[in-house]
Order: structure tokens, then C-alpha cells, then sequence
């Protein structure tokens, strides 16, 4: 008897549903959500278990032994040099004695030398002094963020031997679009290593690029945001510097750059046209 009533219990069950069910089926938008519900069901059964793992988000940048063309900027005021305080980089030019950095990091008065690869106090291509300095008439007249560029002539080398032929350089692009993926090197204040860090830019307002990685402090203004790097030579194409909006960042999680375009090139044909 027990089993009979169960029996009949779930009979009563399943008309209620199946009448339920129809009721709710005669509907164009119950159909909808049935047909919603069918695609969703197999949807799921053809996910895979375990989500695909996501490299996580790189927060900091890492330390570097050096990267040949790129180095740090000292001071010589006292015509020995001082702390390194700003980051360079050597760009391909026809005379081969070309740096490029941010505009803020020079002042009229300042005595300068490049020290390209510099790392754990070594100096494996020598320090170079800076006879010139290139900023856009903009920045001159009122330190316009967006011509916060700056090229530096290098003296020759001994036996007449330009910078270039022995770190060989990155070359210039401008009018490039605001999202790339970049390496960007810079050297932080107090520190005798180089960090680097890989990452994807993005604009910043019309002029201006953002690069987000920790550790970017005061020191890597002039580091240059490079893409299209050789992985046999080291070398690849700068389309920033840190600096602009901020003079770089406030925080050491993201810098800024100027977006390189007329401006940059013309201030690069004078600088070329000089030296």
C-alpha cells in the first residue's frame, strides 16, 4: 500500500509539471528562454573543466643586466661625475653620436655624460659627454609636456670612434598607433642596476601614452619605451621616453611618455643636421 501511494503521488507530480510546462511553452518568449536554456546546457557540457591558467599581471619591473644601447645620464657639474638621476638611450643617426632622453631631465647650465649599459658601477662602453643638447622650441618658450623630448649630441671616442658603432642603437619611430607592446628600461635613483619591464601602452589623452608597471621611480625619466625588440640584439624601435604629463608619473606604477610625432621628427632632422 505504502508503494501504491507513492506511485500515484509522483504520477500526480509529473502531470502537474507536464502541464506546467506546456502552459509555459505556448509563449514566443517562453520558447525563447527554453531554446536559451537548451544552447546554454550545451554550452556548459562542452566547457572545459579547469579554466585556462592567465599569466598573472606583471607588478613590478624586473632587474637587468644592462642593455647596450640604453644607459644612465650623470651630472659633471663638478667635472667629476656625480649620481646618475635620468635614463638615455642611443638612437640610430647618420653621424652615430645621437641620445635620446626627456626634455626635463637637462637644464641650460648642467654639465652632462651618458653611460650607456652601466650596470653594478661598471661602465663597459665608456662615459660619453654631452657637447649639445636639441629641445623643441616649445618646451623652451614654456615646458609644454607634450615636446618633453630631448636629443644629446656625444663627443667621439677615442681614436675617432663613435658611440653607436660600439652599442649600436634604436631607431626612431614616430607617428606610430597608441597601443604597442613595449619592453621600457630605466635606471631608478641609488640603484646600480637597470629595470625593465614588458607591457602594453595606451593613449593618454591625444599626446600622450601610459605604460603601467611598478617600479618606475625617480631615475628612469629618459627610459625608452621600445618596441619591435630584436631578441638576438637587444635593439628595437623607440616610440617614447618617459616623461610628459607629470614629467613621467607621480607613482612608480605608471609612467607617461609624449606620443612621438612631427614635432619629435623635426626636432630629430635638426639634431641630425648638426651633428
Amino acid at each position: 500500500m505504502p508503494h501504491l501511494l507513492a506511485r500515484l503521488a509522483a504520477l500526480v507530480a509529473a502531470i502537474v509539471i507536464a502541464v506546467a510546462l506546456g502552459v509555459v511553452l505556448t509563449s514566443a518568449t517562453a520558447h525563447g528562454a527554453a531554446r536559451l536554456a537548451f544552447r546554454l546546457a550545451a554550452a556548459a557540457k562542452s566547457l572545459p573543466r579547469r579554466a585556462p591558467s592567465v599569466p598573472p599581471l606583471l607588478l613590478h619591473g624586473h632587474v637587468i643586466n644592462g642593455s647596450p644601447a640604453v644607459g644612465a645620464l650623470f651630472t659633471t657639474n663638478t667635472g667629476r661625475p656625480g649620481s646618475h638621476y635620468c635614463t638615455a638611450s642611443v638612437v640610430d643617426s647618420p653621424a652615430g653620436n645621437l641620445v635620446i632622453t626627456a626634455a626635463h631631465c637637462l637644464s641650460s647650465s648642467g654639465r652632462y655624460a651618458f653611460v650607456p649599459g652601466y650596470h653594478n658601477g661598471r661602465a663597459p662602453y665608456g662615459s660619453w659627454k654631452v657637447t649639445r643638447v636639441y629641445v623643441d622650441q616649445a618646451w623652451a618658450a614654456s615646458a609644454d609636456p607634450n615636446d618633453d623630448v630631448a636629443f644629446l649630441e656625444v663627443e667621439q671616442g677615442s681614436r675617432g670612434r663613435r658611440i653607436q658603432n660600439l652599442t649600436g642603437a634604436e631607431r626612431l619611430g614616430t607617428g606610430w598607433p597608441a597601443v604597442q607592446v613595449v619592453q621600457v628600461i630605466g635606471y631608478p635613483v641609488g640603484q646600480s642596476w637597470p629595470i625593465a619591464c614588458q607591457g602594453i601602452t595606451r593613449a593618454f589623452g591625444r599626446n600622450q601614452l601610459e605604460f603601467d608597471c611598478g617600479g618606475f621611480t625617480n631615475g628612469t625619466s629618459g627610459g625608452p619605451f621600445l618596441t619591435r625588440v630584436s631578441s638576438v640584439s637587444g635593439l628595437g624601435v623607440v616610440i617614447g621616453v618617459i616623461g610628459g604629463y607629470e614629467q613621467g608619473g607621480d607613482t612608480p606604477s605608471v609612467s607617461y611618455s609624449p606620443r612621438f610625432g612631427r614635432a619629435v621628427a623635426a626636432l630629430y632632422r635638426a639634431a641630425v643636421g648638426q651633428s
